[in-house]
Parts: C-alpha cells; structure tokens; sequence
C-alpha cells in the first residue's frame, strides 16, 4: 500500500473539520451513520452509547479529528481507531453479516465526516467552489490511506465521491434503531461538564435546544434519508432553515481564530503555525468524559494518552 503524508494547514478540509459549527452536525453525522445496517448492527450489539452520551460523544472527538489535525502523529492515531473496531463483527437480525473493518461500514462513516465539510460550508458559510470539492474528494483519500484499509476502488474525484453519496443514500440507508436512538435526545442527562446545574434548569434549559437541534437534523439530512425516517420537512421549515444558518455564519465570523476549532484542531493548528512546538503532546480528552473505571481497560475505548491511563491506575 503506497503511504501518504497527513494533511496539513493547506487543505480544505482542515479549515472546516474541526471548527465549532460541526458540532451542529453531530446528530446528523451519528443519524447517517447508524442508518447503515452494517453500522448500525455493530452499534446495537457491541455498543453501550446510551449508557454515556455525552462521555462517548465528546472524548470521541478527539480522536476523530486528530486524524486530520495530529500531524506526524495522524497516522497512528489512524491506526488506533482502527484498533477499536476489531472485535466489532457478528450478524445482525435479518442474518447479514458485518465487521466494522469491512469497506462498507468503515468508508460510509469516512464519507460522513467529508461530506460534513461540505453541509457546514454549505449552510453555515459562502459553500464550496467546484475546484475546492475536488480538493475534498482527493483529501478524502489521503486522508482515509491513513488507517491503512485497503484503497481499491475508493472514488478518486467529487463527481465520483458524490455518485457514491447519492446511490448509498438512497439504497442503501435503512431506519434502524440505533439511527432512531440518535435521534432519541429529548430525556437526556446532563453532560458532565454541567454536572452542578439544578436537574430543573437543565430541564428548562435542554428541552428547546433539543428541539432546535432535532429540527435542522431533519432539516440537513440528505432528503431520502429524512424521508426514510418519517421526518416532516415544509418549505417555511426551509426557509427558517436557511435564516437560522445564516445568523451561525455571521456569529462564527465574529468569533476571533483562536476560539473556531476544538482544542485537538486548534492544537494543530498552532503546531503548523509553530505557536508550540511540533513535538507538543497531544490534547486528550478531560478525564469527566473517560469511559466508566470498569471500561477503561477495554481495547475497544479511547482513553487519553499513556499519562492519563497511568494516573488512573495508580
């Protein structure tokens, strides 16, 4: 297998990736995901997601986007999220079998993450020019060499990047629990980092961020899957839609460089700008979105680095 350098600073993908407007995406992301059957029979049956949300939603993160932003360190973080997903296989409920290391399941989550790029620049920014997507298309594959998977046949432009996204949308997508779990926010916890806030007030709080949240998830989704899923979507929805992306662009515009990309981004970031040293440590995840004690140890999980896990045992 040929090797490919990690992308840098000049990409496209490493301006949009890992800035603070995909977190409006998250439930899309998570939705697409798990409508695939082979994903979703691996998250219904090796997966305990709904037991920490929040935990596995945000230490998650980290090192998702430290393929991207992890420079000389991208590829073994690559390799480690491969490493996750080794004991994810078995057949689901129709018979059909499924790992997670098989190319369906692994390159349609891939895809998910390089088509959020174009739904944030798309709705919450100025969009893409037809020279910028076919820069995406061809990072997508620098990018996906990285967790050294076989390569064979992967689309090598947009034109065939968007074929791929289309036809799997609208074949091979299905309403599946785990996609239904997703979607399923309305009675959640509070996430840790607010864990001294009144349960009233998080109530009061959560319902209509919740409802926001769930109404441009349905709003974003590619319109087969939305459909798939019963959701309703009118033309006032989209217009509002649109108001409401519009004053996120402006907002996120306002903000200063420094404040736009999550810490592991950022990070890198200031390691190509030479603002701290390319031998930096990587930024892990806070230990309030660790897996629970008895998990840690688990090869399937996250867990920071090596300084982390050793504190932990001692």
């Amino acid at each position: 297998m040929d090797e490919c350098e990690p992308l840098g600073p000049e990409s496209v993908t490493w301006k949009y990736f890992g800035d603070w407007r995909g977190l409006l995406l998250g439930l899309w992301m998570g939705v697409l995901q798990n409508m695939h059957p082979q994903v979703a029979a691996g998250v219904e049956q090796h997966s305990r997601f709904l037991d920490e949300r929040w935990q596995r939603t945000f230490r998650s993160i980290y090192p998702i986007l430290g393929v991207v932003y992890d420079g000389s360190h991208a590829r073994r973080t690559a390799r480690q999220i491969v490493g996750y997903h080794h004991h994810v296989s078995g057949t689901d409920v129709r018979g059909r079998g499924y790992n997670a290391l098989n190319r369906s399941p692994f390159y349609w989550a891939h895809v998910t993450f390089v088509m959020a790029n174009v739904v944030i620049a798309e709705n919450f920014g100025s969009g893409f020019t037809d020279s910028q997507k076919e820069r995406l298309a061809r990072e997508s594959v620098q990018w996906y060499r990285l967790y050294g998977l076989p390569m064979q046949g992967l689309p090598g432009d947009w034109t065939e990047l968007r074929a791929y996204w289309d036809t799997t949308c609208a074949t091979v997508l299905e309403d599946s629990g785990a996609a239904r779990d997703v979607l399923d926010i309305g009675r959640m916890p509070k996430p840790p980092l607010l864990a001294v806030v009144p349960e009233w007030l998080w109530r009061r709080l959560w319902d209509p961020v919740s409802r926001v949240l769930l109404w441009m998830t349905a709003g974003l989704l590619p319109a087969p899957a939305r459909e798939r899923l019963g959701l309703r979507w009118s033309e006032r929805d989209a217009r509002m839609l649109r108001l409401v992306c519009r004053a996120v662009a402006v907002l996120f515009l306002l903000l200063p460089f420094r404040l736009r990309y999550h810490p592991r981004a950022r990070a890198g970031w200031h390691r190509a700008r030479g603002t701290i040293a390319a031998t930096a440590p990587l930024v892990h995840t806070p230990a309030r979105n660790l897996p629970p004690p008895e998990r840690r140890a688990y090869p399937n999980h996250y867990t920071g680095n090596s300084d982390q896990r050793r504190a932990l045992r001692e």
